[in-house]
């Protein structure tokens, strides 16, 4: 992975908008890092969310927001950092933490992710 560009992630976001792509968008206080509060462990995830947006975006000036707008609402992550296009042109981004630690991941394919 590397910092994430916006124009590279932004031309990507509009090259999929209008097409039935698949999710994978997770955040986490538990295992990956060690921002607990007192005993409370948070965990979101949802893996190959088959969905359609209409509009992509990326914004901020690092950590990076990106929000899909979808026809009844958004999905968005924030606090991204670092970002790949894998060889399956499969977006993959992710907000770490000055140590290294994973705190969110967002990733785009238009086909679904292994199990």
């Amino acid at each position: 992975m590397k910092p994430i560009v916006p124009a590279d992630i932004q031309s990507y976001l509009d090259e999929h908008a209008n097409e039935e792509v698949y999710i994978h968008l997770e955040t986490t206080t538990g295992a990956y890092n060690a921002h607990h509060h007192d005993s409370m462990t948070v965990v979101a995830f949802i893996r190959n969310a088959k969905f359609r947006y209409s509009l992509g975006k990326i914004t901020g000036f690092g950590p990076y927001r990106v929000g899909l707008k979808m026809e009844e609402g958004w999905t968005y992550a924030e606090g991204l950092t670092d970002f790949t296009i894998d060889e399956h042109n499969r977006l993959i981004m992710a907000g770490h933490l000055p140590d290294g630690k994973l705190a969110i991941a967002l990733q785009i394919s238009t086909e679904p992710f292994p199990s």
